[in-house]
């Protein structure tokens, strides 16, 4: 076996390996952006948005254990025999949404996406930054968002044209099923361990280790850039969690056809997606505190103009802004996670951030449900502009800047 070198092109050919990974475990996720909501809506006639939103619960909580389970797995066993128990577990997703002969089997179906999701995504986060090393951080972690955002959207806008002309099952899922068995042919033989990069840049650090519960608790509350990081994920993903589950409802009920809203719920990921390809370098060049900040804020001025207009080109143009504000967050709030955790339990800090950051799909679907029942759908997208502002300003008052911990 070769020496482990840190670097971007000194480990090209596994870096891009892993980006391509990424992208169908994207992918998997995509297969439910469009045709979900509108299944519990006119199959299996969910009338209360808290209880149609159970799906969306049952994912977030799942994968918000599954992110936690998967660093700690991966300092312990190493990366690569996470990622592949992930991807069998995505297999039976597919099968159980088109088999699904009440919302029982969908809410289970969630609960194995959420553990697939958790376990590829965090381990292929944290294969890229071990490659990686500490000078190109951010573009890592923009290819890697970007590459399973953009399939994300593809996948969206795929499913919502297969919807449109084959039924809303089986056609759609049939897609993620192909994801699913690429991603564990992919991994199972191709894809190399990298923990021996982390122990190389380990070498470059003062000795410090922690145990699960120190990490959690650093993580989590004691360390101002992480837990600042760690709440901005969490709302970043609550809007998430709104934009997947209530947002196609809204944009039905005000007349959108299927193809419509199929274009809208692509649309916002893509942007996302293609955007990281911009802002997870431009982090590394000016810093990751401000990108952070000014991406919230977007994000909160984006779900107010979903809740004050109407009418596709509106909520378009709110899509973009979405998806721009979403763009100058996600992959740099995990490159402030690989500036400041120790490599030695850098993987465990990767694993709590994204416990709190996909818990936010559980508070998302509760709170957005709760409201929508209340008050109707766009009070819900109120509540949420007004969340994700204040979670700006918590990180503008309570972040420091990360890129020079970095680079020291």
């Amino acid at each position: 076996m070769s020496r482990p070198v840190l670097g971007l092109r000194a480990n090209l050919g596994q870096f891009s390996l892993l980006v391509a990974v990424n992208a169908l475990v994207g992918g998997t996720l995509g297969q439910e952006r469009t045709v979900l909501p509108l299944l519990a809506d006119r199959e299996f006639h969910l009338s209360a948005h808290t209880a149609a939103l159970t799906y969306i619960l049952a994912f977030g909580l799942t994968k918000a254990a599954a992110n936690y389970v998967a660093g700690a797995w991966s300092d312990r066993i190493g990366r690569k025999p996470v990622l592949v128990v992930g991807w069998l577990v995505a297999i039976p997703v597919p099968l159980l949404l088109i088999w699904a002969p009440d919302w029982g089997w969908v809410v289970a179906a969630n609960v194995l996406l959420g553990v697939n999701q958790g376990l590829t995504w965090s381990t292929t986060v944290i294969m890229k930054i071990d490659l990686a090393g500490p000078d190109r951080r951010g573009l890592a972690m923009g290819l890697n968002e970007a590459a399973g955002y953009v399939a994300v959207a593809a996948t969206a806008l795929a499913t919502g044209y297969l919807a449109a002309r084959y039924g809303l099952r089986p056609a759609p899922f049939l897609l993620g099923l192909s994801y699913a068995a690429l991603g564990l042919g992919l991994s199972t033989l191709l894809v190399r361990e990298t923990r021996d990069h982390a122990h190389l840049e380990a070498r470059d650090h003062t000795t410090t280790t922690m145990t699960n519960r120190q990490v959690l608790a650093h993580t989590s509350f004691r360390e101002p850039a992480l837990s600042a990081a760690s709440q901005a994920g969490m709302v970043n993903n609550l809007n998430d969690g709104l934009a997947w589950g209530l947002l196609p409802v809204l944009f039905a009920a005000a007349g959108l056809t299927l193809a419509q809203i199929g274009a809208l719920a692509a649309l916002y990921p893509a942007v996302w997606g293609l955007g990281q390809l911009l802002t997870g370098p431009l982090s590394d060049r000016w810093g990751r505190k401000h990108l952070i900040t000014t991406g919230m804020l977007t994000q909160a001025a984006a779900l107010a103009v979903i809740a004050a207009g109407t009418g596709f080109p509106v909520w378009a143009t709110a899509a973009v802004l979405l998806g721009l504000g979403t763009a100058m967050v996600y992959p740099t709030l995990l490159a402030v996670i690989g500036d400041v955790a120790h490599p030695t339990w850098r993987a465990r800090a990767v694993g709590v951030y994204r416990l709190w950051r996909d818990g936010g799909f559980a508070v998302g679907a509760l709170l957005a449900g709760i409201v929508a029942d209340l008050y109707g759908l766009r009070a819900a997208v109120w509540v949420v502009a007004a969340v994700t502002a204040a979670s700006g300003v918590l990180v503008a008052i309570r972040m420091y800047e990360t890129r020079v911990t970095a680079t020291r």
